[in-house]
């Protein structure tokens, strides 16, 4: 089997990359950057999004899995102190694959440029250069709302606990292939109004964003901040492709969002 192991580039981080190919080539397993069929992710969430951003082209071939060099993440669950017991688990490989869903980014221009597609694990949001963002919200083909306020944000399940999370966006378990519409600080008066709450999509809807006024927008991929320029319409829908991770043991993603935002300690008790 072929693997690769990115790091957070601190000491521990460091450290246990460094155990986990030895261990690892020990067994016979092969380091392959280019094709690897399993990612080791050591650090946290955003380590693993820069792992699924490197991969996304071969998302059919390659699994993932993440080791928290600190607070327990959504995407990385396994422990320091766990890395031989997970060496030898990948090398008899005891694990099942799971898929979660992904959002489809698409970004069309006025101009005869080539649209610009992108995946995105947790989130895409949009935002406007100029004070306020005014886009006009299409479900499908149908006129939705005219939103203003500061912008718009488009996650996937596995995201809601990202910065959706923070908007008020409701938590969607990953097993659910849809997208979640949220607003950021919308204007909502006697003239203008939107929904004002957040909008579950599911697989089989698109939603679109058409500029009302300026083309130019700043779009966020999970960790990459875009600028695009002239755009005639931003696209959203769940993507074909689906991200991998590798299953040693059970975590159930309840008990993840009870670890990560309930007193962990009262399950203790």
């Amino acid at each position: 089997m072929k693997f690769y192991i990115i790091s957070r580039s601190d000491n521990l981080s460091n450290r246990l990359m460094e155990e986990a190919r030895e261990y690892l080539e020990d067994f016979g397993m092969e380091w392959n950057e280019e094709s690897p069929q399993i990612v080791l992710s050591i650090g946290g969430d955003g380590t693993l999004l820069h792992a699924f951003h490197k991969y996304s082209d071969r998302l059919d071939a390659v699994a993932f899995v993440g080791i928290h060099t600190g607070h327990l993440g959504f995407y990385a669950d396994w422990k320091p102190i766990e890395i031989e017991k997970l060496v030898l688990a990948i090398a008899k490989k005891e694990f099942e694959v799971i898929e979660y869903p992904l959002l489809e980014v698409t970004v069309h221009y006025r101009s005869d440029q080539e649209s610009s597609t992108y995946l995105a694990l947790n989130e895409s949001t949009v935002k406007s250069p100029d004070v306020t963002l005014v886009m006009d919200v299409f479900l499908n083909d149908s006129h939705f709302e005219r939103f203003r306020g500061d912008g718009l944000c488009m996650s996937t399940p596995s995201g809601s606990t990202a910065y959706n999370k923070a908007l008020g966006g409701a938590i969607i378990h990953p097993s659910l292939p849809a997208m979640q519409l949220t607003e950021m600080a919308s204007i909502n008066n006697r003239v203008f109004r939107t929904v004002g709450s957040p909008l579950v999509l599911p697989s089989h809807h698109r939603c679109t964003l058409l500029p009302v006024k300026a083309p130019d927008f700043m779009v966020t991929i999970d960790h990459l901040q875009l600028l695009h320029k002239d755009v005639e319409s931003i696209e959203y829908r769940v993507a074909k492709e689906k991200v991998r991770f590798a299953r040693f043991r059970a975590f159930p993603f309840w008990r993840r969002v009870h670890d990560s935002f309930i007193d962990s300690e009262l399950s203790e008790d």
